[in-house]
């Protein structure tokens, strides 16, 4: 088994999507990768990530972020543990990576809305993405 990954933005709902994929991979005895994705602006003409000096920075408070989110929430857990968390920071387009990530999991994890600006929505842009493009199966916590 290679594993959950789990999408989080610091949102209430990836939050959420945390603590149910750390229950799932305790109960699997599984793997879990935590995954937060600094998002930057695309190129017009290459269709790539623009990435600045300042983003190496913002990618390292995200992770920071990740894992204090990621350690608070598994320390609620009690004694049944994944069997391993990894958390991965990386810089890109939120979707595009959670979709590559899906290759090698066995499951996706993610909320149903991020931190995005559009509250009325029922499920965002990324997890609709996600969830039409993914190599795996994906699960979208409420």
């Amino acid at each position: 088994m290679s594993g959950i990954k789990v999408g989080i933005d610091g949102s209430s709902h990836s939050a959420r999507a945390l603590e149910w994929a750390l229950n799932e991979a305790a109960t699997r005895h599984a793997p879990l990768t935590v995954l937060t994705v600094h998002s930057v602006a695309v190129s017009g003409w290459s269709g790539h990530p623009i990435v600045l000096p300042g983003d190496t920075e913002d990618q390292e408070k995200a992770y920071q972020a990740a894992e204090e989110m990621t350690l608070k929430a598994a320390s609620q857990l009690g004694e049944a543990q994944p069997a391993s968390v990894t958390v991965r920071a990386i810089i890109g387009f939120p979707a595009e990576e959670l979709i590559k990530a899906s290759e090698d999991a066995d499951l996706l994890v993610v909320g149903s809305r991020g931190a995005g600006g559009f509250a009325r929505l029922i499920v965002g842009s990324v997890s609709s993405q996600v969830v039409h493009h993914a190599h795996c199966p994906v699960a979208v916590v409420r």
